[in-house]
C-alpha cells in the first residue's frame, strides 16, 4: 500500500507475465514484471497502514467490461469501418484496410477522454489485510 486517504487507498500491484514463475526465466528475456498503482476502496473500514500487504477484489463483470472496451469494441469498429470503406473505395482492399486501421486512433482517443468516467466503473475493493 502506498497512500491512504479515508476509504480511498493507493495500492501498488506487480503485474507479471505468465512465464515469470518459470525455472528457466534467468536464461530467458521474455519474462517481465511491471508495477502499477491502482485506486482501491476500503468500504469495510479495515485497519491498514502504508507498506502493508493487502488483498484486493474486482468483480468478474468488471473484467468482462474491460475486455469489451479494450478488444471487443475496437474489433467491431474495425470490421464495420472495413465494410463501409470497401463500399466507398469501390473495392480497393488495401486503401479500405488502411483507413479502417486509422479509425482505431479516434476510438482509443475517445476512450482516453472518457478515462475518468470509466475509472468510476472499474472499482476495486479492499478484501483483507495481511497483518505482517
Amino acid at each position: 500500500m502506498e497512500n491512504i486517504d479515508g476509504i480511498r487507498l493507493k495500492v501498488r500491484i506487480v503485474q507479471t507475465s505468465a512465464c515469470s514463475a518459470c525455472s528457466a526465466k534467468a536464461h530467458c528475456h521474455a519474462s517481465e514484471a511491471k508495477e502499477k498503482l491502482i485506486d482501491v476502496r476500503n468500504d469495510r473500514s479495515l485497519p491498514c497502514r502504508i507498506g502493508q500487504e493487502v488483498m484486493i477484489c474486482g468483480s468478474t463483470s468488471m473484467g468482462m467490461k474491460a475486455v469489451w472496451w479494450a478488444f471487443g469494441a475496437p474489433f467491431v469498429v474495425l470490421l464495420l469501418s472495413l465494410f463501409v470503406f470497401m463500399k466507398l473505395t469501390g473495392g480497393d482492399e488495401a486503401l479500405a484496410a488502411m483507413i479502417s486501421l486509422c479509425m482505431l486512433a479516434p476510438y482509443y482517443f475517445v476512450l482516453y477522454l472518457c478515462r475518468a468516467r470509466l475509472g468510476r466503473t472499474f472499482v476495486f475493493t479492499l478484501e483483507s489485510v495481511n497483518n505482517n
